[in-house]
């Protein structure tokens, strides 16, 4: 089976990189940066045209900015399978654009697909062929297309916020006498086993969980609470759900 990328930015390397096995070639395509050479020697795929890929490919991954859909989408015409990552770019906008495709799946990942750890929102039709392939990069959530930019604001940007906040811990390790590496290392791990944990608890049933009385976990939160952390966080979602309805 082969797998073609049109566009060649940090989410198709990102896809590429978490379906390493899956598929017998990668097809690569830019708008002329020269990522898709590069990305093509990584992988051990090809630097192609759009056409090609829509020829050659039999599940095409539209990964370019939204604005270039319809510059893109004449080159596409052979494409039968297509999965959509444009943010912003509704179902009946990437049908009419690509009327001989058989099915059009949109999905929103995240960077997890990387590492087989992605969440990734979705709306649309596919083979069940598709279907598996795409789970093998993480979870996958259908949900009704009106959610798509909150869902994106969520899930989709929220990796960066929680490596901030995991950059913010580490730097006070190292400010309280920490080897840099080894601050890093232990909120890297914290942050893995939290995630476990998130899955079979209320995040607040967490955090009361391990902020007894009294501790030094309850004054920590205090100080968070005082300097403004949840207003950030939620003040973070609102300004990228801004952009994107931009």
């Amino acid at each position: 089976m082969i797998v073609g990328f049109v566009g060649s930015g940090s989410m198709a390397a990102a896809m590429a990189r978490g379906w390493v096995g899956e598929f017998e070639e990668k097809l690569f395509s830019d708008g002329g940066s020269g990522r898709a050479r590069e990305l093509a020697a990584q992988m051990g795929g090809e630097a192609v045209s759009n056409e090609e890929i829509a020829r050659r490919a039999d599940l095409v991954v539209l990964a370019v900015k939204p604005n270039r859909l319809e510059e893109v989408a004449p080159e596409l015409r052979d494409a039968r399978e297509v999965v959509s990552v444009l943010a912003v770019t509704p179902l009946a906008q990437l049908q009419a654009a690509l009327p001989n495709a058989e099915h059009v799946l949109r999905v929103m990942p995240n960077v997890g697909v990387e590492v087989r750890k992605g969440v990734l929102c979705a709306a649309g039709t596919a083979t069940d062929l598709v279907w598996m392939k795409t789970a093998v990069l993480g979870l996958i959530v259908e949900i009704a297309e009106e959610d798509f930019d909150a869902a994106t604001a969520v899930m989709g940007c929220s990796p960066a916020y929680l490596a901030l906040a995991a950059e913010a811990i580490a730097a006070a390790g190292v400010a309280a006498g920490l080897d840099a590496e080894l601050a890093r290392q232990l909120v890297t791990e914290t942050a893995v086993g939290t995630a476990e944990l998130l899955r079979r608890h209320d995040p607040a049933a967490l955090r009361r969980a391990v902020a007894s009385p009294g501790g030094s976990t309850e004054r920590g939160l205090e100080a968070l609470e005082r300097e403004g952390a949840r207003r950030a966080f939620a003040a973070a979602v609102e300004a990228s759900l801004e952009r994107m309805r931009e």
